[in-house]
């Protein structure tokens, strides 16, 4: 167990510590700018403001919810009806705005 903790160890030290290699040494000059490259940062472009519609992406709980509520929708009919075969009456207690009694 030690050994695999050493290897995990030793690869994240790697990912964090400098490369192995030469290094530029500390007497060495600076290099010069070179003349094709401009040294004024480029101008930032405006970002156009997103709204919550335009994005495509939803989190998946939201969608999981709705979906849920859809299914819910959709089956009390079905239920309804099927109750109704059986002889259970449970339909609408307002038809045309009159309560109906059972």
């Amino acid at each position: 167990m030690s050994h695999c903790i050493s290897r995990i160890f030793v690869a994240f030290l790697r990912l964090l510590l400098s490369a192995p290699g030469r290094h530029r040494s500390a007497g060495s000059p600076p290099a010069a700018p070179s003349e094709g490259i401009p040294t004024e940062p480029l101008p930032r472009l405006p970002r156009p403001v997103l709204r919550g519609e335009d994005i495509g992406l939803v989190r998946p709980y939201l969608v999981a919810h709705e979906q849920r509520q859809e299914e819910r929708r959709q089956r009390t009919p079905r239920r309804a009806l099927w109750l109704a075969v059986h002889g259970i009456d449970v339909g609408p207690r307002l038809i045309h705005g009159v309560e109906v009694v059972a």
